[in-house]
This record gives structure tokens, sequence and C-alpha cells, in this order.
């Protein structure tokens, strides 16, 4: 599928990189001189701009690390960040050496790749990118950011030894940089609507493009998607003989709500198969939509039996309750609270307002929100005047993307009578909030990971502030 959308083409002639690639701020600095499609408005989708063959072509220069190393692959539009986490925490808990690629990053870009929950080292990165950009110079194509991110984790993963790395797809899936492994097992979280500008209109097109992860005879394991969505995930897996599996349908799923004086209300869930049994373990992430998330993550880890790696029960358990998922329903801030979220399409809005409606108590909340230019802005704004009492739009400082507030408090007040302002920048808008909310009060900031990242690094340096008075 093509789509027609002009952009800049990263099919120039690749170019030598500057000499002074010797500390971490000059390799960061080379990084994003690249072609970065997470920051264009529009985007050409098709094989001309997304190329794995030049995916692969700068690997070879690197001695081919993704095929050093044992991989999960991990696509979806809802859930993926959190299900990898979950899947890498038992991982890690078990004793194994993992790593975890993800995207994007809150503040620091090495988020992306870590090994054991700790992001590579400044003095790797700026080896490895001086590594990755020399191989760069040989290509007739000049790779893109995400690209020489990816080779970058792939080559540092291969270099420390993981036992295995737990990859998640960027964008999509088919055409995505990632997709030049072949993995011990590929999941896909749930479809909905996101990205249509470049992934279809149709959730069967949506979906074609995130099955695109699947690889012949490679298990592939699913939640319960809508019915068009099944039928092309099914398809492409009966073509490729990859074994097909949907939690709560061909593996034993149930969930229940609890609540207990040390965990407070959470979910616990049960999956069963022919050759594990987890009951009633507690999800370690609120909200509902997590419990699927969390039986596709265990799921995972019984497909992983196959390959020889141990996965002893205690150590296991406790691994999963160490998950951890910065922007993801996170407590930044305590006087006032302050919660931060990256959920930036409608299902995942809908599924923040749920669960921070069971899960975190408070008396009113008022909602920060800034989202992207090509995201359904309608659609959004709905599922935030549901849990939302008051809204407060802004924008992300460094996000060429992002959406004119002015635009979306027209919007919002063509949908909603509940009160709603405008805030020039982030700070603006936490002034605003801050001086609105009582103690028992909630302020939450989402509608994109720009914005969200802001906040934190804001908030963080403030914290500092604080305490160096």
């Amino acid at each position: 599928m093509a789509k027609t959308l002009s952009s800049p083409q990263p099919n120039r002639a690749g170019t030598r990189p500057p000499p002074e690639i010797a500390t971490f701020a000059n390799a960061v600095r080379y990084l994003n001189e690249q072609v970065n499609f997470e920051r264009m408005r529009v985007v050409r989708y098709d094989e001309s701009t997304f190329k794995l063959e030049r995916v692969r072509k700068l690997l070879r220069a690197l001695d081919n690390p993704h095929e050093q190393i044992r991989t999960v692959h991990v696509a979806g539009t809802l859930g993926k960040g959190s299900t990898a986490a979950m899947i890498a925490a038992m991982l890690q808990g078990c004793g194994h050496a993992v790593g975890l690629y993800t995207s994007p990053h809150l503040i620091d870009i090495r988020e992306r790749i870590t090994i054991n929950g700790r992001p590579i080292g400044k003095t790797d990165f700026t080896k490895l990118m001086r590594q990755v950009s020399a191989a760069a110079v040989k290509q007739r194509s000049a790779p893109t950011f995400f690209e020489l991110l990816t080779a970058m984790a792939f080559r540092y993963f291969a270099d420390e030894v993981v036992d295995i790395a737990i990859i998640e797809t960027g964008l999509g899936g088919r055409l995505d940089a990632t997709n030049v492994i072949t993995p011990e097992v590929t999941v896909i979280t749930r479809i909905d609507y996101d990205h249509m500008q470049i992934l279809g209109r149709t959730l069967p097109e949506i979906a074609r493009e995130k099955a695109g992860i699947l690889k012949r005879h490679v298990p592939a394991l699913t939640i319960e998607q809508d019915p068009d969505v099944d039928a092309v995930l099914r398809e492409t897996a009966e073509t490729l003989a990859a074994p097909y599996h949907v939690i709560g349908q061909d593996i034993e799923f149930s969930c229940r709500f609890d609540t207990s004086e040390a965990l407070g209300p959470h979910t616990r869930v049960c999956v069963l198969t022919e050759t594990s049994q987890f009951m009633h373990l507690p999800v370690p992430l609120a909200g509902e939509h997590q419990a699927l998330n969390c039986g596709l993550a265990l799921a995972t880890i019984d497909t992983l039996k196959a390959s020889g790696l141990s996965f002893p029960e205690v150590p296991l358990h406790d691994g999963l309750a160490r998950t951890e998922t910065p922007g993801r329903m996170e407590l930044v801030w305590r006087q006032p609270r302050i919660l931060i979220d990256g959920a930036h399409n409608p299902a995942a809005i809908k599924a923040l307002m749920r669960s921070v409606g069971a899960y975190v108590p408070y008396d009113s909340m008022i909602c920060i929100f800034g989202c992207c230019q090509d995201k359904d802005i309608p659609a959004l704004l709905r599922e935030l005047a549901l849990g939302g009492d008051k809204l407060i739009f802004t924008r992300a400082r460094g996000n060429p993307r992002a959406t004119d507030p002015e635009i979306l408090h027209r919007i919002f007040t063509e949908q909603s009578s509940k009160m709603s302002q405008i805030a020039a920048t982030l700070p603006d808008a936490l002034e605003l909030a801050t001086r609105a909310v009582g103690r028992d009060d909630l302020i939450c900031i989402t509608g994109s990971f720009y914005l969200a990242g802001e906040a934190k690094k804001h908030l963080e340096q403030l914290a500092r502030k604080r305490q160096s008075v």
C-alpha cells in the first residue's frame, strides 16, 4: 500500500559523518541531523521511502548483529510498549540478560535502548554512533534517524551478548526498520485506528501493515481483535504457515478486578496453556486493558520455553511485579498530584480516562492536553471530555507536528460545554492548573509522548531547583 503524501526523501547519497563524533552531545547532534519521520507532518509511506534493504545493507556493514541475538518482535496500536515491558521484566526476573528496544523516548534518547532496565551508557552510545555512522557512509541511500538507532540497538545487544531482546516496532510493521529480524515469537497487541494517513483508513488496511511482522513458521500471538482485523491476521499467518494463537480463544484467559491493602485496586489474570498455568497473577499496570496485555506477555513467556529459556515461578512473578512503564499513567508529582500519560489516539485516551477513574481517587481532574496534527482530533477530544472536568490546551515546545492549541480549543468548544482554556506553553498550562486544583484533585497531562516528556523534564528540573534552595 503506497501513500502519496510528500516528504523529504532519505535517498540522497550518504555523507561522511563529522569527525567530531567524539562526545555524546556530538553523537546526538549527528543523529538529529538525519531524516526523522517521527517529526514530520506528512510522510510518503511506501517501499521507496521505508527501505528495508537499506537497513539490511547497513546491518551487513556491522556484521549482521540482528542475526546474533534471539528476539521477540512486538507490534500493535495499543499496549505494545506495556506488553514489551512486562515480557522484559519477567525475563529479567528469571535471571536472563534482556535487551529492550522501544520508542519514542520521554527525556533522554538512551531510554530507547536498555539492557535489564539500564539505558545504554553515553560512552557506548557515542562509540556505536561513530561505528554506525561510518557504516552509513558506504550507503548510496543515507539511513534515517530511526534506522540508525535500530542498527545501534542490534549492535549493542549483540556486543553485550544478551540472552534475548524485545524489539518494539516504531511505525506499522511491514516496512518498519525493525522488520529485518526472524524472532522466536511475534506479538501483536490491540489494533485500532492511528496514523491513518500513513497506514490506512480502515482497520483491515492497518492490520495488514501490522501483520507484516509475521514470519514463516514463527509462532504468532495476539488478543481477541475486531473480526476484520482477526481475518487479516489469520490469513497472513496461514499464508506463512505460522502457528497463530489468540488469547481468550486458543489460549485460556480470564481476569477479575480485585483490591487489597498491599496492592490497592488492581486486576488479576489467569493464563492456561498446555505447558503453563499462570494463576491469579496481579497485573502490575493500572487499567483493565492491561489485563489483556499481561495475558499476552505471559503467553509469550510460555512460547519462549521452547527456546530453552528457564522461568522459575517465583522469580517470574517477582519480575512481573517490578514492571515499569515510564510515561504511562506515571505519577510524577505528589502535591498537587500530577500524572502523565503518552496516550495519543482515541482508544488510548478512552483507556486512560477509564483507568484513572478506576485506579486513582480524586475529586476533580484537570487535563492538560496537546496532540499532533495527524490525529483524529474530534475523537480524541470526545474521549477526553468523558474524564476531564476542565481542559487546558497547549502544545509541546519541541514538536513541529504539534496542533495549535487555539484549534484544539475551538473544536472542543463545538463539542462540549465543559470549561476549557488555552496556554501558550506547558509551564503556563501547569501554572493555570496548579492554581485551580485542591488537595484531592488531579492534574493529568496527556495527548502525546512529546508533551508527557516535556512535562516530566520540566518537573524534574523544578524539583532540583527546590532541593538546592
